[in-house]
């Protein structure tokens, strides 16, 4: 959440007399040194295996690799230095990946791959915020996670980290960033944030080792209260558990808090709106452009059925937590109540490789039951309710309090 080497490569050539001009070579070197030096995101991904995908007509079926050849042959030749062939190959499949231009698509080397892994699991030593990209390629926090450091020292969905220990991100990768955010528990970095129009200012920010609950409960008289904070892979079944206590408890109502909810596994988001859907009910539809590529519906355990629900969200919702509020809202079984949601709405699809690496790559965009696309639009909220800084501050909760309101009339 909060990866890659950040290569830096400087070059002098020295001229000589060669069969190629020495602009070219030079050109050369430092094209296969860009390709080495790109890194890719780190985002949330899903295992989605859809059978029968094809290339756009557009791409070719084979790559013609002897330009690549001559680079490296180039290389091998010039370059004043020992080259190591692993870090070769894995700079080309960086490169390789990264002309996708899409920030959720990434190769990822073993030890990126076992990263990820872990913070699936809900277990990583870092700050406690997912990073992301916007519009305009900014490394921003997309969530906060609560209750650790980075929720502690006020960052905020949407913040821009513009510096870490004082080195420009303007050219890391979201994957660069995470690498150099982490470190070893009790350890400090130093983020410069850009937070809207305000003046820029840095935040010193003690590492420590994350471990998520993924979902916390407890009951308001007759109303239940359910957080989930990520999808592991053990939301589901504690998920399942809060929602049966609810129902022996003689719960009426049910508040479901998804906000700095990053996302996670699919299979998550899809079993947990099961809680509230009957079996047959559409969650979520991936979708290439207009062909509609996979449908997922709920599998019957609805468990909650029938309970009037406010759903919770913030700019921190995203991914999976977005899945949610767009199924229970287009099905008319929830209010949703908070701030727009992110809108990472992209369906990634984990291959692992040789090795231990993995390759991620988008496949689709997510689609809510009734067709809205969740990439970059986001969920828009029934009822718009800001938390802001002083309310934090106050211990104040005005989008919980309006949720339990909404529930307290409707079941009155």
């Amino acid at each position: 959440m909060d990866g890659l080497n950040n290569y830096n490569p400087v070059n002098e050539t020295v001229a000589r007399k060669k069969s190629w001009p020495v602009l070219k070579i030079i050109i050369s070197l430092l094209f296969v040194l860009a390709i080495f030096a790109a890194g890719v995101s780190i985002g949330r991904g899903d295992k989605i295996n859809l059978k029968g995908l094809s290339a756009p007509k557009s791409t070719p079926t084979a790559l013609d690799y002897s330009s690549v050849d001559q680079v490296y042959n180039l290389l091998k030749s010039n370059f004043d230095g020992s080259l190591d062939t692993s870090k070769l190959l894995d700079g080309l499949k960086f490169g390789l990946v990264q002309a996708a231009n899409d920030p959720y698509t990434e190769y990822l080397n073993a030890a990126d791959a076992k990263e990820l892994d872990n913070q699936l699991s809900g277990t990583f030593t870092g700050i406690g915020a997912e990073l992301g990209t916007d519009e305009n390629n900014n490394i921003v926090v997309v969530a906060p996670l609560a209750g650790y450091p980075a929720e502690k020292a006020g960052l905020q969905p949407k913040d821009i980290i513009g510096a870490i220990d004082g080195q420009s991100t303007a050219e890391l990768t979201v994957s660069a960033a995470v690498r150099k955010i982490r470190g070893p528990a009790d350890s400090q970095v130093k983020l410069t944030i850009i937070r809207g129009n305000d003046k820029p200012f840095d935040v010193t920010i003690t590492r420590t080792q994350i471990t998520l609950p993924s979902v916390e409960s407890k009951v308001d008289g007759s109303i239940g209260y359910i957080k989930i904070s990520q999808f592991t892979a053990e939301t589901v079944s504690i998920a399942a558990k809060t929602a049966t206590n609810f129902k022996q408890q003689g719960v009426k109502a049910v508040v479901l808090d998804l906000r700095n909810n990053p996302g996670g596994y699919l299979s998550g988001a899809i079993d947990v709106s099961s809680l509230w859907l009957e079996k047959g009910k559409v969650v979520v539809s991936e979708r290439r452009g207009s062909q509609v590529l996979s449908t997922d519906y709920a599998s019957g355990n609805a468990t909650l059925l029938g309970l009037p629900t406010a759903i919770v969200i913030n700019g921190g919702s995203a991914s999976a937590s977005e899945i949610i509020a767009g199924a229970l809202h287009d099905n008319s079984v929830a209010t949703i109540v908070g701030e727009k949601s992110f809108g990472k709405g992209s369906v990634q699809q984990i291959e692992r490789l040789l090795g231990g690496a993995a390759l991620k790559v988008t496949i689709a965009r997510w689609f809510t039951p009734k067709g809205a696309n969740i990439d970059k639009q986001g969920i828009t909220p029934d009822i718009q309710v800001t938390q802001t800084d002083d309310d934090k501050k106050a211990g104040r909760d005005p989008q919980k309090d309006k949720a339990y309101e909404i529930l307290r009339s409707k079941i009155q």
